[in-house]
Parts: C-alpha cells; structure tokens; sequence
C-alpha cells in the first residue's frame, strides 16, 4: 500500500509525500480508518449512498484521505478535489500492484 500511496502522490497534482516514512505511516493510518471508522460513516450516510446508487462512498474515501492528510505528518492534500482524486487513483495502482504481484 505505500508502493500505491508513493506512485498515486507522484501523479496526483495537489498530492504530497515528504518520503517514504510518511508513506508507510500513511498506509498504517489508512488501514486502520478504513478497518474502524468507514463502516460506521457508510452505515449513517446509507440513504444518501442508496440514492446516489453508491457514488458517496467515493466522497466519504477522500473525507478519509483529508483525515489522514490532517493526521499524518509529511503528507498532504490541496483540498477536496484532490483528495477524491487520490482516493480513487490510490484505488486503481492498489488494484494493479496487487495483481500484477499475484
């Protein structure tokens, strides 16, 4: 995961890691809000997620990634947009590292 965060930040204008430290502490903090907090936010915003047919989980993702952004020292994020980029991209290189080493 922090391969994908060091390859989405280089791409994603508006996306910063300070090195790969802050890379991994990113991952470690990722993992833990997407384990413990998402669940709970895509349960009380269900209704909103039923009526956009699901597209609100990308929003409450780049509310994630602002979280982390705030949290984490030597990574940030200019602003929404940003975030949602790099939440769905991060998404995509994960995917593609995942089965390219499978």
């Amino acid at each position: 995961m922090a391969t994908s965060i060091l390859i989405a930040a280089r791409i994603m204008p508006g996306v910063a890691v300070s090195g790969v430290w802050a890379a991994l502490w990113l991952a470690i903090f990722l993992s833990i809000v997407n384990i413990l907090l998402k669940p709970l936010l895509i349960l009380i915003t269900l209704p909103i997620n039923i009526l956009t047919l699901g597209l609100f989980t990308f929003v409450i993702n780049a509310l994630l990634v602002l979280l982390s952004a705030s949290v984490i020292k030597g990574f940030y994020v200019g602003g929404f947009l940003s975030a949602l980029g790099f939440s769905i991209l991060l998404s995509i290189i994960s995917y593609l590292l995942n089965k390219l080493i499978r």
